[in-house]
């Protein structure tokens, strides 16, 4: 069986800045949007909207890497904003188990017009870097420490995951 294509599309202009996500997006591929994030945060972006309506699925460390844009807007000042858009039932599920809900905010369809509108300047965000794998294992580890930062019930559902990846990460 052959693997979704991903892809994500941004329009770092906008205000907010919008990201589309199409296929699946995991630890294998979600390290050019952290990336991205941690860029246009530094620059001083604080509003985002992701749109989820190609998306067939997300992994707890793409979760996590939104836990972790989440968690850095809310301690800004003026506080920044993380707007989830088309989530669908399988991905709000996934939201909401793991607490995200409470930092990030569900979209209603509002925004559905701002993506639309930006459509025509979206461009295709790449992975220009080749990454070891201590530094994947540090992106996963970290990722997985946002989700207990959120919602301490997470921990039993990831302290193996952070346990085995504190291992790896310490070994190097």
């Amino acid at each position: 069986m052959a693997q979704e294509e991903s892809q994500f599309l941004v329009n770092p202009y906008e205000d907010p800045v919008i990201l589309k996500i199409s296929g699946k997006v995991s630890f294998t591929n979600a390290t050019p949007v952290k990336e991205l994030f941690d860029q246009l945060v530094e620059q001083g972006r604080d509003h985002f909207v992701i749109d989820f309506q190609h998306c067939s699925g997300m992994d707890s460390t793409f979760l996590g890497i939104l836990a972790g844009l989440g968690i850095k807007l809310l301690k800004k000042e003026p506080k920044g904003s993380v707007v989830l858009c088309r989530l669908g039932a399988r991905n709000r599920e996934l939201i909401q188990n793991l607490g995200l809900h409470r930092i990030l905010t569900v979209d209603d369809g509002q925004e559905v017009g701002r993506i639309e509108a930006s459509a025509d300047d979206m461009q295709v965000l790449k992975d220009e870097e080749k990454h070891t794998e201590v530094e994947n294992a540090r992106l996963v580890l970290q990722a997985h420490e946002n989700l207990l930062e959120v919602d301490d019930s997470n921990k039993t559902k990831f302290q193996d995951v952070i346990a085995f990846l504190k291992n790896q990460v310490n070994d190097r």
